[in-house]
């Protein structure tokens, strides 16, 4: 089978591609490495608007004109690989804006690899229209948006999610859902939000390559090491001041017992390095379940405070706190879990075990690329163009 995977956002299709290529299958993945953190692609479509000169031209020119440059450069790019994106049995997207360009751009580019290629589904992943409006509903207990559903003056900080219940995007959803065979959700975030929708095929859990990622045993001979890796551009998203906050009580209360590491907007490369010898890894505050990142770090062993609500435990069958750690917006509740694991370091080296032997049952790679192969040759073309 010829897999066309478009767009990276986190590793989840460079997983997939090691899991289908060790399966026999052709796999060519296509996107802009997402920024800094810099994913490897076959096919690298990116725009050069880096500079302060630059920049300010492709605001000025959006302003006169409510064209983005960058957008443009990137679609007309698409037309020189088109050749390289063509033939496919399936395309598969990571999200509604797989080239995060404007949504009419997204739409004529994805309506052309409708055109060449056979079947075409959906990854749930990332922000879209569907989850947008399923947190803006007030659904979720929490979610990335409640800081600005509490705060409507973060507008600014919120546009790039906000975008997706614009008319533009709007459009460009429903064109997707009316065109794709079928939509996939990677976690309980995305899963929810589409129960009982007719197009949703289901939830496979994000594939985790532990052939590629070693366990690290637990050595608690020193102090306990906590590992805060800060996305600048996602720190009241991700909730991460409620992680600084609670770190600041920690500092001070068992200065004599924990080591805090805290980075910022680093390349994916250098980020899962820096961690390798931490005990805690803190990743998210407002998730039900555990993305990328967080997942790759249980499959080295860490304590996790991500996604971790009772939605996942139930669907997983897991007792609270086996696994990872519930990091719920609040700073009292954070300390004290930490607190719990400070002065019970046994536990840390448990849930470092359990972690692991999770990832390994639950998010295996090949596991999780099998699901993906049977839903896609189980569910035929609905494409109308």
């Amino acid at each position: 089978m010829r897999i066309l995977l478009v767009g990276e956002y986190s590793r989840l299709h460079n997983s997939l591609k090691e899991g289908l290529i060790k399966l026999g299958h052709e796999v060519v993945i296509v996107g802009n490495g997402d920024g800094f953190k810099n994913y490897p692609v076959d096919i690298h479509i990116n725009h050069s608007f880096h500079n302060l000169l630059l920049k300010k031209l492709r605001v000025a020119f959006y302003k006169l004109t409510s064209i983005d440059l960058a957008t443009l450069e990137i679609y007309l790019k698409t037309f020189f690989y088109l050749k390289k994106m063509k033939g496919f049995d399936v395309v598969q997207l990571i999200n509604e804006s797989p080239l995060v360009i404007q949504a009419a751009y997204e739409k004529r580019f994805i309506k052309r690899l409708i055109k060449h290629n056979k079947k075409l589904f959906l990854l749930s992943c990332g922000i879209d229209h569907q989850c947008m409006k399923y947190m803006m509903d007030g659904k979720f207990r929490y979610s990335i948006m409640s800081p600005y559903l509490e705060d409507n003056s973060l507008f600014e900080l919120y546009k790039f999610q906000l975008q997706y219940l614009n008319p533009e995007f709007t459009d460009l959803h429903n064109y997707i859902y009316s065109n794709c065979t079928g939509v996939i959700a990677t976690d309980m975030d995305y899963h929810l939000p589409l129960v009982g929708h007719p197009k949703y095929l289901g939830l496979i859990p994000n594939a985790i390559n532990t052939e590629k990622i070693n366990y690290i045993p637990i050595d608690l001979s020193g102090k306990i090491k906590i590992f805060h890796g800060v996305n600048t551009s996602a720190i009241v998203k991700k909730g991460n001041d409620y992680f600084k906050d609670a770190l600041k009580i920690i500092e001070i209360k068992y200065a004599d017992k924990v080591e805090i590491i805290t980075t910022y907007s680093i390349p994916y490369e250098t980020y899962i390095k820096l961690y390798d010898d931490c005990h805690i890894l803190l990743d998210q505050a407002y998730g039900y379940d555990q993305g990328y990142n967080a997942l790759e770090a249980m499959a080295k062993g860490k304590v996790v405070f991500t996604g971790a609500e009772q939605e996942w435990l139930d669907y997983y069958e897991l007792e609270k706190n086996t696994v990872a750690i519930n990091a719920e917006p609040d700073v009292n509740t954070i300390v004290q879990h930490l607190e719990w694991l400070i002065t019970n370091p046994k536990q840390i080296e448990i849930i470092s075990k359990n972690a692991r032997a999770f990832i390994e049952k639950e998010h295996n790679y090949i596991n999780s690329v099998q699901k993906y192969l049977d839903i896609w040759s189980s569910n035929t073309s609905s494409n109308k163009i």
